[in-house]
């Protein structure tokens, strides 16, 4: 079933640089595929928002990650993480972009793993990731909740306390955002993205 295709070109912006009209949007389809994976719930304590935590994690140790984490294949991704040891751990991806930040001094990339996009923003000779843009409903969220899912499926998992923003119902916690699209009361995009592109 393809009934979210439509969306095509006109799917979210993957990262705010805050300089006027350079902001950059990712583009493509929104496929929704037959089968989706299972991913377990798991709890997580605060840590220090932006500080970047060294090792890549497993989905066995998601505790020492603040905020909403997204894991894909055993590997977590959190935001303003060291981006080095996932893309490593990742490995080559399906594509890879590069640009001069507008919000940092250096270069953002975007490396693009089948059904997913990372996104990076300089700072101190690292990069760290900035957003992560599920792109099909073969993945979901660390609480399960995917592209193509309702409404209701949403509010279950994250609640009824969002803000309403760029079109998005958006959870804020320790200093990052977790951003849905809905239309007709269904998901059509899913975003993680740090606080931190946004100062």
């Amino acid at each position: 079933m393809r009934s979210m295709a439509w969306i095509g070109s006109i799917m979210m912006a993957a990262v705010l640089c805050g300089c006027g009209s350079n902001v950059k949007v990712i583009e493509g389809d929104v496929a929704i595929k037959e089968t989706s994976a299972p991913i377990q719930e798991k709890e997580q304590e605060e840590t220090t928002p932006g500080k970047a935590v060294e090792n890549v994690g497993t989905a066995e140790d998601t505790t020492q990650y603040s905020g909403y984490v997204f894991t894909y294949d055993g590997t977590i991704i959190s935001m303003d993480m060291d981006a080095a040891p996932i893309v490593e751990q990742l490995g080559e991806p399906d594509s890879y972009f590069e640009a001069p930040s507008c919000a940092f001094e250096g270069i953002d990339k975007v490396y693009t793993y089948g059904s997913f996009e990372l996104d990076t923003y300089p700072t101190d000779d690292k990069d760290y990731v900035s957003t992560v843009v599920l792109k099909d409903d073969t993945i979901a969220t660390t609480e399960g909740v995917g592209i193509g899912d309702p409404e209701d499926k949403v509010v279950e998992a994250y609640g009824s306390e969002w803000i309403e923003e760029d079109g998005m119902r958006v959870y804020e916690k320790d200093g990052m955002k977790l951003c849905f699209i809905l239309k007709n009361d269904t998901v059509a995009s899913i975003e993680y993205r740090s606080t931190a592109i946004e100062q």
